[in-house]
């Protein structure tokens, strides 16, 4: 502040001030300068449709914290989008749609959605430096639950996620031992002296009786709890203290925890890969992936909706857009980063990795296609074999090529059709199995289905299989503990933004130890169905429209021309145009497909589960009763809530906007240079009338000063300096354009 200035000396002006400096600086109230009428360049009583002054003070960025590298950056984007999807949906999804022809529309939908809105979630975080409720505080208050939505979201899903992590973690130590205790059916001693296999892995596998039996221990109902699984729940502890001490100093040792958890799924999975090709039958798996398995009549498949609705959810879900912990990652970045060289990178990233899972997994998945494939021969051949002796058969039926001891999949398949011929009528009757390789390709699986019976089954065939068994499910952790960081990353910074006085440390065990107790619902032996209700209702649709109002909130409300405008005063250059498109129509308009769909679905699908029925041995459908249906609704609205309740409040002034307070450091450096003054004539605070200061105003430009009520038009005028009449006394010389 320049000490000969008229204001500063007590001089008399002629211009009204309604507030000295130093009385500005003891208000105990923020002052809400993104509502100043200068600011926004509205006129009086009009409604700003958002502040030009977004940013906070530089002072404001003073303390936080900072990447340490741009790779431990890259690396914590990276660990964060891909997760677990990326290696039991993604290739699911690929088998169930196709094959190598899913690749065109989620490629194109990668382009059209995923990339932008990444790019848009960055820039946002990086320009603003705040959380995900700070920065859609600042871009336009109304929309500030958008932030709360994204928090709300990030809680149920950590909370069965890292039930996943519980459940790799407890399949972790099982496999130090050989052979792998899901290699066999166990054997049941009946009445002292009499073993039997157990009926209930007789009926269906070794791997699947042991995840549901004796892993989860499962019930038959969701309605049954039958009490809590205590190998889960200690499991679920471990899974929760591992992620503690992995986000416990906020960036500062999560970005370390990331260059192991990003980096070793990759050395893993190129390490699978490797073994998968030498494995008989992997190249007939990675075949059935690349080859469309449509003929030219049915190509039209790929123009349904349901494939292109769950290409963008999946393009959706793996870069971890609305979650919050994109905006959070980025928001720890310097202002001049490229950022959109990162999100080109980390989408780039991303596919490869899927692209990379799926191979592994249809190279695994065509080994132990083969290796059922063959035990079908085996099994088919003997019934052949007997019937042949009993004479149901005749041996005329057997080309006279075909050898017994050594009998390959294309001799049973011209014996099985040369039986089905001659024996048209009583066929049926004689329970042959076609044993066809593709039959088997096509089974599909996903989720936990994939994780931990079909993978784990094919690697009881490994060599060495308890070795491949703990780099596989040491892969799952690491991949799942990247998603938490990243979770728990979005949870953290906007509260500790919010309340800057909170040590991150208390804040992150209070978050993990009231997490591990909410999430002892999902390890009851009914948890499994709990998992399946929150990873259907919690995230999807409410994710869906958080990102949409993302959009809407930059791309039409803030303006897509001065958001653009903004990139280059970031970046240094101009984004291509593409984008501005993108955000425009293209992106919005996919979104908005995109929920319709979801809510069409949801009404015209039937609300249920896949209930184990151990009598059975299989699955089995079943809807949820009442209770549970509200339970899952419920979830919906919950993390949709904030989102009307914020803008109700906000838009009758019933809730303040508390991202535009005015900085400590600023308080601090104000108060000690009018302290400085003070010692020469405490009186000179004081402001009279008289002529006015051609001095600039001592407010930061960006901070325009609000006028008494809160509706005073504050304007410059050409008279400033010059004696002619304004409409305040307080004036804001250079009040910025655009700040976002």
């Amino acid at each position: 502040m320049l000490k000969n200035s008229k204001v500063t000396l007590g001089l008399p002006h002629s211009d009204p001030v309604t507030e000295s400096v130093a009385d500005l600086l003891t208000l105990a109230e923020p002052l809400d300068y993104k509502s100043s009428r200068m600011s926004m360049g509205l006129s009086p009583g009009a409604q700003p449709a958002m502040g030009k002054g977004l940013l906070p003070s530089p002072g404001d960025e003073e303390g936080r914290p900072a990447w340490n590298s741009k790779l431990q950056y890259i690396l914590a984007q990276v660990g964060f989008s891909v997760g677990l999807g990326n290696v039991w949906r993604f290739p699911y999804l690929c088998q169930k749609n196709g094959g190598g022809a899913y690749l065109v529309p989620y490629f194109i939908l990668l382009i059209l959605i995923g990339i932008p809105l990444f790019f848009l979630e960055l820039a946002v975080g990086q320009r603003i430096r705040r959380g995900s409720i700070g920065v859609w505080n600042y871009v336009y208050p109304q929309l500030g639950g958008i932030g709360v939505s994204s928090l709300m979201v990030c809680g149920f899903v950590g909370l069965y996620y890292n039930v996943i992590i519980g459940w790799s973690i407890f399949y972790f130590f099982q496999s130090f031992q050989y052979p792998l205790p899901w290699a066999e059916c166990p054997i049941r001693v009946v009445n002292g002296s009499q073993a039997i296999i157990e009926p209930e892995c007789e009926k269906s596998s070794a791997t699947t009786y042991f995840w549901y039996r004796q892993t989860l221990n499962i019930t038959s109902t969701i309605e049954d709890s039958g009490g809590l699984n205590w190998k889960m729940t200690m499991s679920l502890f471990a899974a929760w203290l591992i992620v503690c001490l992995a986000v416990i100093k906020g960036i500062q040792s999560s970005g370390k925890v990331m260059y192991f958890s990003s980096l070793f799924p990759y050395v893993v999975l190129i390490c699978f890969l490797v073994r998968g090709l030498m494995l008989k039958g992997s190249v007939d798996g990675i075949a059935h992936m690349f080859t469309p398995r449509y003929t030219p009549p049915k190509l039209e498949k790929m123009l349904e909706p349901q494939v292109w609705r769950e290409a963008a959810t999946q393009v959706f879900f793996a870069l971890g857009l609305g979650f919050g912990g994109v905006i959070a990652f980025s928001s720890y970045n310097k202002r001049d980063n490229n950022c959109h060289f990162d999100a080109a990178l980390v989408s780039i990233i991303n596919f490869i990795t899927s692209i990379l899972a799926t191979l592994v997994v249809f190279a695994v998945l065509g080994f132990k296609a083969n290796i059922m494939n063959e035990k079908c021969v085996v099994e088919n051949a003997e019934k052949i074999l007997g019937y042949l002796k009993s004479g149901v058969l005749s041996l005329e039926l057997i080309p006279p090529h075909v050898n017994f001891s050594h009998l390959s999949a294309v001799d049973y398949q011209e014996m099985y059709g040369v039986i089905k011929t001659v024996r048209e009528d009583s066929f049926d009757q004689l329970g042959l199995d076609p044993c066809i390789l593709e039959d088997e390709l096509n089974k599909s699986v996903q989720g936990t289905g994939l994780a931990f019976i079909a993978f784990t089954e094919a690697m009881t065939h490994f060599p060495a299989s308890p070795f491949w068994s703990v780099m596989f499910f040491f892969m799952l952790i690491n991949l799942g503990l990247g998603s938490m960081i990243g979770t728990m990353t979005g949870i953290t910074t906007p509260v500790l933004d919010a309340f800057p006085k909170i040590r991150k440390e208390f804040l992150c065990v209070g978050c993990c130890i009231v997490a591990f107790f909410c999430g002892l619902l999902f390890v009851q032996r009914s948890g499994n169905y709990f998992v399946t209700m929150f990873d259907d209702y919690s995230a999807g649709l409410p994710l869906t429209v958080v990102v949409i109002l993302e959009n809407i909130s930059v791309a039409w409300i803030y303006g897509t021309k001065r958001f653009m405008q903004d990139l280059e005063d970031m970046l240094g250059f101009r984004p291509y145009s593409f984008y501005f498109y993108m955000w425009k129509y293209v992106s919005p308009a996919c979104l908005t497909v995109l929920i319709v769909a979801t809510v069409i679905e949801m009404a015209v699908s039937p609300a249920g589960y896949n209930a184990w029925v151990e009598e059975l041995a299989s699955e089995k459908f079943l809807s949820y009763p009442p209770w549970a249906l509200g339970v899952a609704y419920s979830l919906i609205i919950a993390a949709m809530l904030p989102l009307p309740c914020v803008f109700i409040a906000r838009h009758f002034n019933l809730l303040s906007d508390g991202s535009n307070k005015l900085s400590v450091s600023y308080r601090k450096g104000m108060t000690k240079e009018l302290s400085g003054l003070e010692e020469e004539n405490e009186s000179r605070f004081i402001l009279g009338k008289g002529t006015p200061s051609p001095s600039p105003s001592p407010m930061p430009s960006h901070r325009p000063y609000l006028g008494p009520g809160g509706a005073q038009e504050m304007t410059n005028t050409a008279g400033y300096g010059t004696g002619t009449p304004t409409k305040t006394g307080y004036q804001n010389i250079n009040s910025p354009e655009s700040e976002l």
